[in-house]
Formats: structure tokens, C-alpha cells, sequence
């Protein structure tokens, strides 16, 4: 199935990373987690990947959905951005 949205040239479903940052901390970890899996359902740990900061005090996560809409992309961000340990999200 592949829809096209008028307001993006995006065709879904399609694979699309999602990178959030914040401090490392597991309870981060989980929060990444749940907040996708909010609006995916489960998540294989395949799809999640993270990295460290150079002094080691900050992780992105960059979790790789198979996005079915632009909704659910937006949804996703504005769940993430109002959440007070995301610190950065893209």
C-alpha cells in the first residue's frame, strides 16, 4: 500500500529514523521506548541504536519505524518534544 500526502513528498509506509537525545540514563532508554511504541506498537531492539556523547553524558537514540502516515510522524515528535527528559528531537 503507498499513499501519497499532499503536504510531503513522502510515500508511506516507509522506514524513518527518529533520533532523540537526551541524558544517558536507563529510565531515558525506557522513555524513548515507550514513546514510540506509543504510536508503532512493539519495537524489535533491532531498530533501536544509540550513541554516546563525547564526555559520555549525553545518548541519542535513533529508533527506525516503518512510518504509516505523517500523522503518526507528528504525533510521535509532539509526544517526544513535550516530554521533560527529551532533550532534542529529529
Amino acid at each position: 500500500m503507498t499513499s501519497m500526502n499532499d503536504e510531503t513528498l513522502m510515500e508511506f509506509p516507509c522506514s524513518f529514523p527518529i533520533k532523540l537525545m537526551g541524558n544517558d540514563k536507563p529510565e531515558f532508554h525506557r522513555t524513548v521506548r515507550e514513546l514510540v511504541e506509543n504510536h508503532t506498537g512493539p519495537l524489535d531492539d533491532a531498530v533501536i541504536q544509540s550513541s554516546l556523547s563525547r564526555n559520555g553524558r549525553f545518548v541519542s537514540i535513533t529508533v527506525t519505524i516503518t512510518a504509516r502516515s505523517q500523522q503518526q510522524l507528528d504525533d510521535i515528535y509532539r509526544d517526544a518534544k513535550a516530554h521533560d527528559d527529551v532533550l532534542m528531537a529529529l
